[in-house]
């Protein structure tokens, strides 16, 4: 079925993917100038839109990458909202697509770029019809669509140039220069808020500030000390892994080790999962709007009853005064997280199955077990699953409990952050290490 779609694909606009292998300094060129112009793209305000607007996202702001007010509102909202239907559909097998084929790998890639761009459309919409981003008068409603919609396209088109032409993807890059810019201001600003004249508004400025002018209040620094906390616990997280002794049996005493990270899914289940508690959230505005708020109220952009207010990020004040709901968010998320971690695991091709193939390919064996491919693929699921599992819900975990402490730019978006910048120094270290050394490139089959 999703076949017919093929002549809508060849209609949609693309980057080209390169030709030839693209040099180290040329990645590094082209992703520094997209990061350049997400930054530009996050001042351009929209036009038309009211003083009174709200942001009804905004514990979400650090996953989506957005900024609020510009036409950049949506972030990557509607990239990771597409990928988490392609994912549920491929994964129950409603659309039966096998990503280690060539073919389907485009057809699963094009599909998602149409659903991102319906949602960008779907989204934007919604948001300027429900309220809340109301424009200033009624008749630039739809010049507001408009804006959001050609925002959000830019921001797609831009995660393309990044994934085909520099290191990591445009998601990770973005989360990560959204929350970096966040954590810096909100540590090391100077400049006063208009809420309060001469009162520096960066937490370590303030602190400074309280201590000459009365009692210094330590509590402006618990942001600062979340930060740093989620950061050495991740750093450590990232380095845990179960290694699967290996040798070639082409060369005899050639040994070398297989490293299975305990976060194997990444910080994809996170992402994924925020942006399903984002869409709950939008379509929870939607149907109030219609009449039939099935998913609970909004006021003043806040959700105030329903599902929508039970999956709302709860706060560390909210551990005593209603215990009930940050269990029930804690246990949602953390299930979210190992659901899509499973997910993730079986359509990126990292999973038993996949690995087995090729190891097997390359030539390797288990030293003490025959050369086998159904020996590699039974070893393998001993230690997988179990895994994904376990490291989908730690960083679900660790996710919601950075939340709870108000960590400076979200504890979702530093944990997102870590990850990101951990996985993207790997990337530059071996990209850098090949470009140094061309006959590694070519014993790799680069």
């Amino acid at each position: 079925m999703i076949e017919k779609l093929e002549p809508i694909f060849t209609l949609l606009p693309q980057v080209g993917s390169p030709t030839y292998r693209v040099p180290f300094k040329e990645k590094l060129k082209w992703t520094g100038v997209i990061l350049i112009l997400y930054f530009i793209l996050g001042q351009v305000a929209l036009f038309g839109l009211s003083a009174t607007a709200v942001d009804q996202f905004s514990t979400l702001r650090a996953v989506l990458a957005g900024n609020f007010g510009s036409i950049i509102t949506l972030g990557i909202g509607p990239i990771v909202s597409a990928s988490i239907i392609l994912q549920l559909l491929v994964g129950g097998k409603i659309i039966k697509l096998d990503l280690s084929q060539p073919r389907d790998k485009v057809l699963f890639q094009g599909t998602q770029k149409l659903l991102a761009i319906i949602f960008t459309v779907f989204e934007g919409a919604v948001l300027v019809l429900t309220g809340a981003l109301s424009p200033s008068a009624p008749q630039l409603a739809w010049i507001l669509i408009l804006q959001i919609t050609i925002g959000g396209i830019l921001i797609i088109f831009l995660d393309e140039v990044v994934s085909k032409w520099g290191f990591g993807s445009g998601v990770g890059l973005f989360i990560a220069a959204g929350v970096a810019q966040t954590i810096i201001v909100g540590s090391f600003n100077f400049l006063s808020s208009p809420t309060s004249p001469g009162v520096p508004s960066g937490a370590i400025p303030h602190f400074l500030y309280t201590l000459t002018t009365s009692q210094p209040d330590f509590s402006l620094l618990i942001p600062v000390f979340a930060v740093i906390v989620v950061f050495l616990v991740v750093v450590y997280a990232e380095s845990m892994r179960v290694e699967i002794p290996l040798s070639y049996g082409g060369v005899k005493g050639a040994r070398g080790k297989y490293p299975l990270k305990f976060i194997y899914a990444s910080n994809m289940p996170v992402i994924l999962a925020s942006a399903l508690l984002l869409n709950v959230q939008l379509f929870a505005t939607l149907f109030q709007k219609l009449g039939i708020p099935i998913f609970g109220t909004y006021s003043n952009g806040k959700a105030v009853s329903g599902l929508a207010l039970w999956l709302t990020s709860p706060t560390l004040s909210m551990i005593f005064t209603n215990p009930l709901q940050v269990l029930f968010y804690a246990v949602v998320f953390i299930g979210i997280c190992i659901l899509f971690a499973w997910l993730w695991v079986e359509l990126s091709g990292i999973g038993p199955k996949q690995v087995s193939k090729q190891l097997y390919q390359m030539g390797m064996q288990i030293p003490g077990f025959r050369s086998n491919r159904s020996q590699f693929e039974r070893i393998l699921k001993k230690y997988i699953p179990a895994i994904t599992i376990m490291g989908g819900a730690f960083v679900g975990l660790l996710a919601f409990g950075a939340d709870l402490t108000g960590a400076l730019g979200g504890g979702t978006g530093v944990l997102l952050t870590v990850g990101i910048v951990y996985k993207l120094y790997e990337e530059l270290a071996q990209e850098q290490l090949m470009d140094m050394h061309p006959m590694l490139r070519r014993f790799l089959g680069d």
